[in-house]
């Protein structure tokens, strides 16, 4: 029988969308192979753009910051969860509105260039409430939403740019956005409209806007970047350099599930193997990626061949994936995500 021939995940895509943190860097350092990987994807003609659920910065602070990297960046290929953010409230409130914003300079800037009025205070009695992260953001911010977002569904609009539990930093994991909306959640009693990741109105402002007929998306996170991607229609890759590892990768639901899963970004100019899954006329499965063969008999998933770490990762999900039962009714050997 004849194998089909495996292709690289940047065959055909005419726009590679990435994440930033922990898929180009975490904190200030590029991830290995990212910088080069990006540019050469660049130099084949792929127009690269950045989606990002983080609000504090400008889209020119996140370009410069990708310039000092090694990426030749400018400032209209980041598109931000701030952008998609007064997309959704020119939907919600009158132009020139007053809107409460939570959040630091990079939700201000977009928020006063689509022509509203930024208040701090509730006392403004703002038409909105946009609330994103910052590292300065502080009890006093969150007690001012809950304020002027008094009188539960019948009060004014709420958007938050993201609901990222954590974000990735250089000293480790630190809690995100979703945990200061969580705050204004308990105390006014409602949820926000959200904007990024794993929304769908981030990854529409990219796809207009670089009018994308064939995009790859890349993330770190299942949950939101993986997620998102899906509920746009979007194929989408997770790179193991950030927030997610095998061991969650294995666990993703049907709708947080990657086409393609990568070591590093040098996977995405590489040959993808193809996933072969047979079962023998004893009932036993066997998945193979590359080398690597995945046994499945009865509930027992295990590793028969290991072949590269990679590919036994990528063939342990599709034999998880595609078991039939969830994966919390297999018993899975810890070697095929450790």
């Amino acid at each position: 029988m004849n194998r089909p021939a495996p292709s690289a995940p940047l065959a055909d895509v005419d726009v590679l969308l990435a994440d930033l943190d922990g898929v180009v860097y975490a904190g200030h350092r590029a991830i290995p192979y990212a910088v080069e990987s990006l540019t050469a994807a660049a130099a084949s003609g792929i127009r690269l753009g950045y989606l990002t659920n983080n609000a504090s910065r400008t889209p020119e602070t996140v370009a410069g910051q990708l310039r000092e990297l090694g990426l030749d960046t400018s400032p209209d290929q980041i598109v931000s969860s701030p952008q998609a953010a007064v997309v959704l409230l020119a939907d919600l409130v009158a132009p020139g509105s007053t809107v409460l914003v939570v959040g630091g300079d990079g939700l201000v800037s977009e928020v006063e260039k689509a022509g509203f009025r930024v208040t701090r205070s509730a006392e403004d009695d703002p038409a909105a409430v946009v609330q994103g992260f910052a590292p300065s953001v502080a009890w006093t911010d969150l007690a001012e939403a809950a304020f002027a977002l008094r009188g539960g569904d019948d009060g004014i609009p709420w958007v938050a740019t993201n609901t990222d539990w954590t974000i990735p930093q250089a000293r480790g994991t630190a809690p995100g956005n979703g945990t200061l909306v969580s705050a204004v959640h308990t105390a006014v009693g409602r949820l926000p409209v959200v904007a990024g990741k794993p929304e769908r109105a981030l990854f529409d402002v990219a796809v207009e806007r670089f009018a994308a007929r064939r995009p790859l998306f890349i993330g770190d996170r299942l949950d939101t970047d993986i997620m998102g991607a899906r509920r746009a229609g979007m194929p989408s890759a997770l790179v193991l350099t950030g927030i997610d590892g095998p061991k969650q990768l294995l666990a993703a639901a049907a709708d947080s599930r990657p086409d393609y899963v990568l070591e590093d970004l040098r996977g995405l100019s590489e040959p993808y193997p193809v996933v072969e899954d047979v079962t023998d006329i004893r009932g036993v499965r066997r998945v193979r990626v590359g080398t690597a063969v995945v046994r499945h008999e009865g509930q027992s998933l295990s590793l028969e061949t290991p072949g590269r770490d990679i590919d036994r990762i990528r063939a342990a999900a599709a034999a998880v994936w595609g078991a039939g039962v969830p994966i919390y009714a297999l018993d899975v050997s810890p070697e095929l995500y450790s």
